[in-house]
């Protein structure tokens, strides 16, 4: 690593909301005498879509909110200050590089391409010495080992996880040394409250299977009772299709999504378990998921603006509806089917939905009312607390049949719902109480 240089590094943080195993703090730490920090709440995430969505509704906003709030003090336990601003970043980021005479910028690097805009827009409002240096951080397998030719990437999840486990080792979560307690410097910027962001305060539903807090604090106590403290990790793959309650899984996902906990972290904790108590299916399921997780990363790596596009990574020419009625209906859980009716209402009023009711709930979008996959795509980005942009456009595409599923199901709802919600416990949940 080159020596400490007597200028000042700023942080620029995206989805990746933490201090703990975070490239570009520890970098920035290591290659200057001088610190600082900013976060954007872009405008732009909270504005409508094309489909009349907003980008980002209460439910991530509020998660949102709640990660920075900590953030901001985790940072300050490092003595590095967090800026925080409500403004594009290509609008505002000159003007704290020239108030701070940044000499560098660090970051997570992203390629979607909205993220790919902002950068290039970024890079042209600064002069010309003031470098970014982007760093991937989001992965459990990073790329640097996994593929010099993202072109290579399989396009078969089994043939990629198995080559990974077989010929690729995981990099070590980073740790982060604090600055002197001189780093800090005044700070007249404030956190935004949900409503000066567009929206209402409201409370929490007391039937969220998600009711937990955003950031690093929540998501580290969380990792910490699910591995060692209820040690509920040792009966995940068991419990894992659950619909009701707190811990049916690891409820990792906002966490991850956002970058306030990293796959790495997950890992390593795992890994501690294991040399104490023994692995087994279940332990090595909670991994299983994050390389599943990672795969979406890659194939977006491999297939960039494709995974956004009607006929997917594959091309496939389906004749998709958009009947407006038929999505307000999904929309609202007023279809023909229980099931999906359930699912569908727990998401609009938490946020929140399981993986088990998200497969279910996509397959009867795309095929059963043939309503284009698109739409039931961006209404997830906009509601789902742990929208994660590879992910959510990889299943969609995957349960649509134009992305990496060569079988192309469709998923019978109601057989699924005999076999996951029997007692109809969680239909009950959702379907008969009238609290909100």
């Amino acid at each position: 690593m080159q020596k400490k240089q007597n200028t000042t590094g700023l942080i620029w943080f995206r989805n990746n909301l933490r201090t703990q195993d975070n490239k570009a703090v520890a970098q920035a730490i290591a290659n200057h005498s001088k610190v600082i920090a900013v976060y954007f709440f872009d405008p732009n995430h909270f504005k409508e879509d094309g489909y009349g969505f907003k980008k980002t509704e209460k439910y991530r906003a509020q998660f949102l909110l709640e990660t920075i709030i900590d953030l901001k003090e985790n940072l300050r336990l490092l003595n590095i200050t967090l800026l925080t601003y409500v403004a594009a970043p290509e609008q505002n980021i000159k003007s704290v590089v020239d108030q701070y005479n940044i000499s560098e910028i660090y970051t997570q690097k992203e390629w979607t391409q909205e993220e790919a805009n902002t950068n290039a827009l970024v890079s042209k409002s600064l002069p010309e010495n003031v470098k970014i240096k982007e760093a991937y951080d989001q992965f459990l397998y990073h790329p640097d080992t996994v593929a010099k030719n993202f072109s290579n990437i399989p396009d078969v999840f089994t043939a990629f996880r198995k080559k990974l486990e077989k010929y690729v080792s995981i990099q070590e979560v980073i740790h982060t040394t604090p600055l002197p307690k001189e780093n800090g410097i005044e700070n007249t910027t404030t956190i935004p409250s949900l409503e000066q962001l567009g929206f209402s305060a409201f409370k929490k539903h007391p039937h969220s299977a998600f009711p937990f807090s955003g950031g690093e604090t929540a998501a580290l106590k969380r990792l910490q009772y699910y591995v060692f403290e209820s040690k509920k990790v040792g009966f995940y793959k068991k419990t894992r299709n659950g619909l009701v309650g707190l811990d049916y899984a690891t409820k990792f996902s906002p966490w991850l999504a956002n970058g306030s906990l990293s796959a790495r972290t997950i890992y390593q904790q795992i890994k501690k378990y294991e040399a104490e108590f023994g692995a087994n299916q279940s332990t090595y399921w909670v991994i299983f998921e994050l390389i599943w997780r990672d795969y979406f990363k890659y194939i977006s790596l491999k297939y960039q603006s494709k995974i956004f596009k009607i006929g997917g990574i594959l091309n496939r020419d389906y004749q998709w509806s958009t009947n407006e009625k038929d999505i307000q209906n999904w929309i609202n859980g007023n279809t023909k089917d229980d099931f999906v009716n359930a699912n569908m209402i727990e998401l609009k009023k938490t946020g929140w939905m399981s993986n088990r009711g998200r497969q279910n709930v996509a397959s009867y979008f795309a095929k059963e009312l043939l309503l284009d996959w698109r739409i039931g795509a961006a209404y997830f980005e906009s509601i789902l607390i742990d929208f994660d942009v590879h992910s959510n456009y990889g299943n969609w595409m995957y349960v649509a049949g134009v992305g990496n599923d060569p079988r192309d199901r469709k998923f019978n709802t109601q057989f699924q719902a005999e076999r996951y919600d029997s007692n109809y416990k969680f239909r009950k949940l959702w379907l008969e109480k009238t609290l909100f």
